[in-house]
Formats: C-alpha cells, sequence, structure tokens
C-alpha cells in the first residue's frame, strides 16, 4: 500500500496526493490514510510582502492613500451626526442650556478619545504599520514571552524586523513588567482573554454599525413620504444591506476608490449645512466650547444626565476601526485626511444642529433631516444612504483584518482569506465571514426596527474596545516605549477614568439592547478560546512525545523500509523535534520517500518576515539519509502562495542550506548562521570551480549560515570566533564536488514528484479529565 499510495507523486504531471496520517492509540488497528484531489492548506503557500507602513512614502502614495482613507475609514465617524442627539434626548430636551452642555461633550469627547488617543497616540503604537487590539498585542509579544504556545525559538529574535531592543539598566520598570508578563502565567491568560474578547467586540460591531447607519439614513424618507410604515423602511434597510455586503467581493481597493469622493461630498455638505444652520438659528452654541456647560449640564440633570452618555459616545464611533485598518494605509495619510476633511466637518454638523435644536427641539427625533433646508434633502437624502453604506465599510473590513490575525494566533476556525489587491497585502476579503456578517446585521435591523435601541447596542461594543484598547497602551507604553512614568500614569488615569463613566452609563441600560453584542462576543469569545485551548494542548502533548534521535536513527535504518522516488513534505506544527506521529506512518506504510522534509508553519508576532529570512533547516542525523527538519516563518500579514511557489522557495533555500553546511560546519550539529560577510568570497570560490571544472554551481545570492533550532542558539556565540577564522581559500574542490552532487540529487528528486503528508494527532479527554474538558474535546 505504501507504494501505491506515496508513487502516486512520482511525476510533475500528475495530480498532488495529500496524505493525512493520524495518531490515536485508541485505532491502530485501522490504517488512517485518507486521500484527497486537491490541496489547500496554510502550509503550502507562502509568501511575502512589504508593507508600506514601515516605510518612507512620497507625499504623492501619501495623497493617494489619504483619499481612500476618506472612502474607508470616515463614513462611520461621518455619518454619527444621523443619530447622536436622538440617542442622547430619548425623553425630549428639558432645558434650552441642555444642548449646549451636550455640544460641549461632543466636542471635547471627541476631541479627546479620537484625536488624541487615537490619531496621535494610539496610531504611534502600530506595529510596523499594524494598528488595532491585536497588532497592540503582538506587540508586546515581541518584547514579552506571553504566548501559551511553547514554540518560541531563539533564532527567531535574529530576524531584521523583531526589532525588539533591551530594556535598559535605569528602567526597573520595563524589566519588571516584562518578568511579570514571562512568569505570571494567570496574567498571560488575562491578557490573551482581553485581546480576544476586544476583537470579539470589533467583530459584533461589524453587525451593528451598518444596522444602525443604514436604517438612520433610509428612515429620512419619513419626511417625504410620511405614509411609510416602520416595517417597510426596516425591508428597504434589508435590501440596502444585501447589496451592501454583496460588492465585499469587490475588494477595498476598488471600493475605496468608488467611495472616496461619496464621502467627500457628504463631509462638504454636513458642514456646509452646519454652518447654514449656526449662522441663521442660534450662534450662540459656539459658547459649548466653554467647560462651564458640562459641569451646569450634570448638576442640572443628575442621573438622567449622566445615562445620556450613551448617547454621546456615539459622536466617536468608528475609532477603533480607524486604529485597526491602519494596515490598509499609513499613519502619515490618516492623520492628513483626518485633521483636514473629518474634524471640521463633522464638528461643524453637530454645531448647527444644536443651533437649530435651540429653535425647534420638539425635532430631536429626526434632528438631522429636520435641519436640512428643503431644497436640499434628496441631494442629501441620496448622500446619507451612501455614507451611511460606506460607513460599515469601515468596521466590514475591520472584521476581515481582525479574523485573519486571529487566524494566525490559532484562535480561529479556517476560513477562506482572499487578497483583494496585489499591491498592498493588507486588504482581505473572507466569503464565508462576510455572509455571516450580513445575516446578522439583517437580523439586527428587523429585530429591532429602530436606531435608537441599535444605539444603546452599538455603544457597548465601543467602549470595551476602547477600554481594552488602554490598557493594551499602557503595557506598551512601559514594556516598548519605556517613557516617563508620569506620563504613563496621566495617560492612564485620564483616559481609564472617563472611560469608565461612558461604560457605567452604558451597563446601566444592558436590558434595552446591550445584551445582543455582549451574547455574540461571548459566543465568539468561546468559539476562540476553545479552539486555541485544544491546539495548545495538542501542540503541549506532541512536543512531550517528541521521537527521540536514537528511535528516529532506528527507523530510517530499518531494512523493510523502502526508499521510494520522490520528495515527502511531511507537515506538523511541531517546530521543536520529530512529532510523535511519524512512527506511525512507519508502521502503516513501510516505506519513505528519497528526501523527506518535516516542514512546519510558523507564524511570528511581526506583520511580515523577509524571504531570505523565511526558511531555516536542519539535518536529521546522517547526511545521506536526506532527511531534514524545516521551518517555514511568516508574519500575520504575509499573503500565501501556492503549493508549487512555496515548494519552489523551500527547494532553492534547501540548496542554499546545503552548500553552506558543508563550508561553515565541523562536527555532528549542523546549522545555518545568518551572516552576509563571506557571501562575496564563497560566490568567487564556486565562480573559480566552475571555471576550472567545467560544471556549474549554484552561485546565487546566499544564505549564509544560520542558528536552526533553539538548542543550539546557546553555542554561537562560541563557534563564532571558528567562522571568523575560516579562511574561504581552503576550501577544496572536493567538497564543492560533493555539494554540488548533494545539490543536484535533490533537484532531481524533485522532478520526481512531491507528496504532501499531513500528520495529525487526534486528542481526546482521558477517563479522569474534569468535565470541562471532557466537553471540550468532545
Amino acid at each position: 500500500m505504501g507504494d501505491d499510495v506515496l508513487g502516486r507523486g512520482s511525476r510533475r504531471d500528475q495530480e498532488i496526493v495529500l496524505v493525512d496520517i493520524v495518531d490515536d492509540d485508541d485505532h491502530d488497528d485501522v490504517p488512517a490514510v485518507r486521500r484527497q484531489d486537491s490541496l489547500y492548506v496554510d502550509a503550502t503557500r507562502a509568501g511575502g510582502a512589504n508593507h508600506r507602513g514601515g516605510q518612507e512614502e512620497s507625499w504623492a502614495r501619501t495623497l493617494k492613500l489619504a483619499f481612500q482613507c476618506v472612502g474607508i475609514l470616515y463614513g462611520d465617524i461621518g455619518t454619527s451626526p444621523l443619530f447622536v442627539y436622538s440617542s442622547t434626548f430619548k425623553d425630549g430636551v428639558r432645558h434650552p442650556d441642555d444642548l449646549l452642555g451636550a455640544l460641549s461633550l461632543i466636542i471635547y469627547s471627541f476631541a479627546l478619545f479620537t484625536i488624541v488617543k487615537y490619531v496621535f497616540i494610539a496610531l504611534r503604537a502600530n506595529d510596523d504599520g499594524d494598528g488595532g487590539t491585536f497588532a497592540l498585542y503582538t506587540l508586546i509579544s515581541r518584547h514579552a514571552k506571553v504566548s501559551l504556545i511553547p514554540n518560541q525559538q531563539a533564532e527567531d529574535e535574529l530576524i531584521s524586523k523583531y526589532n525588539t531592543g533591551k530594556p535598559q539598566a535605569t528602567l526597573r520598570r520595563a524589566r519588571w513588567m516584562k518578568e511579570l508578563l514571562e512568569t505570571n502565567r494567570a496574567v498571560k491568560i488575562w491578557l490573551f482573554l482581553l485581546t480576544i474578547l476586544a476583537t470579539a467586540m470589533v467583530i459584533s460591531d461589524a453587525v451593528l454599525t451598518p444596522a444602525i447607519s443604514v436604517l438612520s439614513a433610509v428612515g429620512g424618507l419619513k419626511e417625504k413620504a410620511p405614509n411609510l410604515t416602520t416595517d417597510e423602511i426596516v425591508w428597504i434597510t434589508v435590501a440596502t444591506l444585501v447589496v451592501l455586503f454583496a460588492i465585499q467581493r469587490f475588494g477595498t481597493d476598488k471600493i475605496g476608490y468608488l467611495f472616496a469622493p461619496i464621502i467627500l461630498l457628504w463631509l462638504l455638505l454636513i458642514g456646509c449645512v452646519g454652518i447654514y444652520n449656526t449662522i441663521k438659528f442660534d450662534t450662540g452654541v459656539l459658547r459649548a466650547f466653554n467647560l462651564k456647560y458640562i459641569i451646569d449640564y450634570f448638576r442640572r440633570n443628575k442621573k438622567d444626565g449622566w445615562i445620556s452618555l450613551s448617547g454621546i459616545l456615539l459622536c466617536f464611533t468608528g475609532t477603533e476601526a480607524l486604529f485597526s485598518d491602519l494596515g490598509y494605509f499609513s499613519i502619515r495619510s490618516i492623520q492628513l485626511s483626518f485633521s483636514f476633511g473629518l474634524v471640521p466637518s463633522v464638528l461643524l454638523a453637530y454645531i448647527g444642529q444644536a443651533a437649530y435644536l435651540r429653535e425647534h427641539p420638539e425635532h430631536i427625533a429626526n434632528t438631522f433631516y429636520r435641519s436640512t433646508p428643503n431644497v436640499m434633502f434628496w441631494p442629501t437624502f441620496i448622500l446619507a444612504v451612501a455614507a451611511s453604506i460606506i460607513g460599515s465599510q469601515a468596521m466590514i473590513s475591520c472584521a476581515f483584518a481582525t479574523i485573519s490575525h486571529l487566524q494566525t494566533l490559532n484562535c480561529f476556525p479556517r476560513v477562506k482569506i482572499l487578497h483583494t489587491s496585489r499591491q498592498y497585502s493588507g486588504q482581505l476579503y473572507i466569503p464565508e465571514v462576510n455572509f455571516l456578517l450580513c445575516v446578522g446585521a439583517c437580523l439586527v435591523t428587523i429585530g429591532f426596527k429602530t436606531t435608537v435601541i441599535i444605539g444603546e447596542a452599538h455603544a457597548i461594543c465601543v467602549v470595551f474596545v476602547m477600554i481594552i484598547t488602554t490598557l493594551l497602551l499602557t503595557i506598551v507604553m512601559l514594556l516598548v516605549w519605556k517613557v516617563s512614568i508620569w506620563y504613563v500614569a496621566l495617560f492612564f488615569i485620564v483616559f481609564m477614568s472617563s472611560e469608565s463613566i461612558y461604560l457605567s452609563a452604558v451597563l446601566y441600560q444592558f436590558v434595552h439592547g446591550e445584551y445582543v453584542p455582549v451574547a455574540m462576543s461571548v459566543f465568539l469569545m468561546i468559539v476562540m478560546t476553545v479552539w486555541h485551548y485544544v491546539h495548545v494542548k495538542r501542540y503541549e502533548f506532541e512536543l512531550e512525545h517528541t521521537v527521540p534521535r536514537d528511535k528516529v536513527k532506528e527507523l530510517l535504518e530499518r531494512r523493510d523500509i523502502q526508499r521510494v522516488p520522490g520528495v515527502g513534505l511531511f507537515y506538523t506544527d511541531l517546530v521543536q523535534g520529530i512529532p510523535p506521529v511519524f512512527p506511525h506512518l512507519i508502521e502503516k506504510i513501510p516505506s519513505i520517500h528519497s528526501v523527506l522534509i518535516f516542514v512546519s508553519i510558523k507564524h511570528l508576532p511581526i506583520p511580515s518576515v523577509d524571504r531570505s529570512e523565511r526558511f531555516i533547516f536542519r539535518h536529521v542525523d546522517k547526511e545521506e539519509y536526506k532527511v531534514f527538519q524545516c521551518v517555514a516563518r511568516y508574519g500575520y500579514r504575509d499573503p500565501m502562495e501556492e503549493a508549487k511557489d512555496f515548494v519552489d522557495a523551500l527547494t532553492e533555500n534547501l540548496q542554499y542550506y546545503i552548500r553552506d553546511v558543508n563550508f561553515y560546519t565541523t562536527g555532528g550539529d549542523q546549522h545555518i548562521f545568518r551572516s552576509t560577510s563571506y557571501a562575496s568570497s564563497i560566490a568567487e570560490s564556486f565562480a573559480s570551480y566552475e571555471k576550472h571544472s567545467g560544471h556549474a554551481v549554484y552561485a546565487e545570492e546566499m544564505l549564509t549560515p544560520a542558528e536552526s533550532f533553539s538548542e543550539h542558539t546557546k553555542q554561537l556565540s562560541g563557534r563564532s570566533k571558528h567562522f571568523k577564522q575560516f579562511q574561504v581559500e581552503n576550501m577544496n574542490m572536493q567538497k564543492m564536488e560533493k555539494v554540488q552532487q548533494e545539490q543536484q540529487a535533490i533537484l532531481r528528486e524533485m522532478e520526481n514528484g512531491v507528496v504532501y503528508i499531513l500528520g495529525e494527532s487526534d486528542i481526546v479527554a482521558s477517563p479522569h479529565s474534569s468535565l470541562l474538558n471532557k466537553i471540550i474535546f468532545y
């Protein structure tokens, strides 16, 4: 049976066969080999892209991205004037000066949270150009070992983009924070849970944002068609939502260019209408810039004023999407378009509505359309619907990016992720998630019917994510930025206290609708936690049961083991040692390929890994066995390629390894140490060999030796002197010829075909496990 299965890949023009070996001690008598006709696994896809976020960009590119920013990021914040006042004054305006108090709260809340916290602080805490709570978590992970999966390797820190830096001797708090995060498992778990709670809230918000934005805009039809019923408005909204989610497949890049002109017109319109209303009705509302009116507002309304904060905070919805979608654009492009486009338009809109309500407080339920001049109603309505659709785009894009990140953290079931732009790797589309978001938004719209209830549900997502972002930013300031403790304390006290007040106001109305996003987030958290927990337990099991080197040697030397032509790629999550499922493969299929490579796909807490640093190799026992271990390292934003491209890249780097390991190692341990100091002299030696022998030698740009696995990294400093003393001119032609023969042998086996083998362990709960474990592993 082994020859039949493994030999299927013996020719390149034949189909690729995927062999899945299941390690299950309870079913050893049943061969568990399943053939699949196609290959779609993450391990077979590779690639890299330079991320523009960490690079200097021209002003032309900045302006181009700033233009797209308007279409993708600002629709949500820009459409908040549709419903903020109606959500704040649910029972009507009791006192004319309450409008000044509410406007003052809107102005300073918007300035504090959106401008100060996100645009000028949080955007600076990006992870090489990527933002959001996940990026903050990975940034922390790079400076402290907080991952719950024990797959850290010392050589990962040698990657050029890792750039962790070391705490200075004088910064005891940075060392204290690092030690706390690395040694206290409870802190690691809480940090992980906070991160996935924030991501779950962001995904839930991607359901609520389209519902409230589109419903608010469509509700304006009642001004010109008062006979429309609430149900009819709801079904028009549902139809609009279906169209919105249907166009997601065209990609963010195309949508950004399509939406940006509409949002620009929208911002220009609401700004001009705001100026018109302010001049016509009451220029006195400009007094709201005086903080005195906030104090008077709470003194006058007391508890009701506190409760109204749940409506005020809707003025800065979309700020987390702005931070999370940083990976689509750049810091400078966001700050430019935000400062000169969004801020003046939105604030003028709020000021103008307050001026109108000073004379017409009875129109609080539909302030936006009532304050719009009649001659401008239809243009305003069309733009409002379009802008509300676009406003949902920011959260949908954010949800796609969040789920993509969760997969690299092994916290989410595998779904198909499509990269919609060849130029910008961060622009994604996930069909299955898009469908579920569409269904959720439609159900919320049909169930709640009004923007007031949806707004209350929307608010809890916003404030929870903001609080978690504040906590993570504080850790980043202590651990990564190492700024003055007084700045850290000021930041934490100001934002945590103010956001906690908003949270308390939101939680007071929990039963009014806030339970919906909480329920969705709890469900998502359970899925993500269970998925990650099982992955961690499986990895720990495989790590504890790695096959000893003596056992591997014994298996390879068995006389009944047949070596069949071709290359076998044995995929495993384990990056340290040989997985325990390997002996099961030998027992059930007593044959292995002429070249066998154990391949581990590993995602690092960085956005991207350069192609030249992607692969690390190591021989398994003797060279003549042609059995290797390979770890392919990716960042969480690296786009994946198809199987053939991955194999080509792996083969090329394996050639470099074979060449380098023969000239830079002595003794038993063979490894690679990355350095460029010897590359030119090595190339000259190979060129000289070509000239005298007449044989071609691979003399392209080289990967010079790099330490390939953690247990050898400690020996690096001791061996460096040996490397420096090594003289290239002592290389003999016989060794060069040996290298060439090994390289050609690998290429011949690649031509014979490649078979992909998945080693998979089934995890089951033991009879003495807890009830919770039995449920999880059922």
